[in-house]
């Protein structure tokens, strides 16, 4: 269990919407839907959907990016997962993983000791696909969102990383003291998309750079370390499809 799977939910019962696609920058088809997530299987039929205050609070972003940035936007890479898709990518994440140690996996070589070891390195970026009410995906509740940036000519703004790269540069911070102006950069472009998003409230993953909430059990998390009136409930627990 991590940290922040300890933290209280008091479903809110909010609705998960739509997100307007036509005022976001976004890749299509989907990453993951052309890995073959079984998006299908859902009644939303996408993973562009979010609970409505979450995105209230995204498009807020985007207006303040644009109030010193005219002509960037906002790129989601990834919103809701319903559980069958997060257990579809943990298993292809693994298996790209066994793949990049040089094995397979069936191979004799991928033992009891080195398929934990791996599964250790996914489950520092992936959340374990569970059904537990207590513990959901912070995905699946419909409160989590995967974003970079886009500036003004339709670029992706550079981070250093690949989103969903399984490397200590995924850390927020990684680039933070590299005396590189090409590292710094990267740095500066971070700090970017997170003072827009924690701007208006939402809260980053301490491992990822890429990935904001709002309400789930994480930013409950990551708030109470911060707030001083004390613990901080979850409003969003897992949007049950």
């Amino acid at each position: 269990m991590k940290p922040y799977q300890q933290i209280k939910i008091q479903e809110c019962h909010e609705p998960l919407v739509p997100i307007p696609l036509e005022i976001f920058a976004t890749e299509s088809p989907h990453p993951y839907q052309k890995l073959g997530a079984p998006y299908h299987l859902s009644q939303a039929k996408s993973p562009y959907f979010l609970r409505q205050k979450v995105l209230d609070s995204l498009i807020l972003a985007q207006t303040n990016l644009q109030q010193n940035y005219p002509g960037w936007h906002i790129q989601i890479f990834d919103a809701y997962r319903p559980i069958y898709v997060q257990q579809f990518m943990v298993d292809y994440t693994f298996a790209q993983a066994v793949k990049a140690e040089g094995l397979t996996l069936d191979s004799p070589s991928l033992t009891e000791t080195k398929r934990q070891e791996i599964l250790e390195l996914v489950y520092q970026f992936w959340a374990a696909p569970s059904l537990d009410p207590a513990t959901p995906p912070p995905h699946s509740t419909g409160a989590a969102v995967d974003i970079t940036l886009v500036d003004a000519s339709g670029k992706t703004v550079n981070m250093g990383s690949p989103i969903d790269e399984l490397s200590p540069r995924s850390y927020p911070n990684y680039f933070s003291d590299r005396p590189d102006a090409e590292d710094q950069k990267y740095h500066q472009h971070r700090q970017l998309l997170a003072e827009v998003m924690l701007s208006v409230e939402f809260q980053q993953h301490p491992q990822e750079w890429w990935h904001f909430s709002l309400g789930d059990q994480m930013w409950a998390w990551l708030t109470s370390q911060t707030n001083e009136g004390g613990k901080v409930v979850a409003r969003y627990g897992r949007f049950e499809d």
